[in-house]
């Protein structure tokens, strides 16, 4: 129904953004909240309506790739739309979609909520229908697991939470040389960063 929605975003949180348009404030839930800014710029979310009998949820995406991804998520039994958020906020999408085309269920099980049931559903219903989505597909090795994909995009999560809380880059830019100092969850460097900021004023 809606393809894209343009507009201010005016609230971010950990689970959705608001973003404005024609007066409205449309409560869009998305993988990773904070890759949206609130800079006052028209912003394009490219969305989806999910219409159930007791819930509308109206889903929002930085890419088209990434909806198009979630959407072939939500057709196999047992993912639901929170469930394929997670996934996707979770994983880079072009090594969710390598695992699956070289059935890696080791891989796929690490996601939230995926057991091995749903992680072979996922490679029979998927494999071979995804290649139109990526250009290049990145095969996560036998050592790649999602506590390391998740610790190697925590620092740049956290920066972006950051920023949407008001911080300017070059505020962050002093900091962050201590934080790349720490392993940390996205959480602990947001904690650490504020402290270090707080320090400095």
């Amino acid at each position: 129904m809606y393809d894209y929605i343009k507009g201010q975003i005016t609230r971010v949180t950990p689970e959705y953004i608001t973003l404005e348009q024609g007066g409205l404030g449309w409560q869009i839930l998305t993988p990773n909240p904070y890759a949206f800014h609130m800079t006052g710029e028209i912003q394009q979310v490219f969305t989806h309506l999910h219409v159930r009998e007791d819930q509308q949820l109206l889903l929002g995406f930085k890419t088209l790739e990434q909806r198009e991804l979630f959407k072939k998520l939500i057709t196999v039994s047992g993912i639901g739309p929170k469930g394929a958020l997670a996934i996707l906020a979770s994983g880079i999408p072009s090594q969710v979609i390598g695992a699956i085309e070289r059935e890696d269920e080791t891989f796929l099980v690490q996601f939230p909520g995926v057991g091995k049931k749903t992680a072979r559903q996922m490679i029979l219903d998927l494999k071979g229908k995804l290649h139109d989505l990526f250009s290049e597909i990145d095969l996560p090795d036998e050592e790649t697991t999602l506590l390391t994909m998740v610790e190697n995009g925590a620092l740049d999560e956290a920066m972006l939470a950051l920023e949407a809380l008001g911080y300017s880059q070059r505020e962050l830019a002093k900091v962050k040389p201590k934080l790349e100092k720490e392993e940390l969850d996205t959480e602990g460097y947001m904690k650490l960063a504020l402290q270090l900021l707080l320090k400095q004023k």
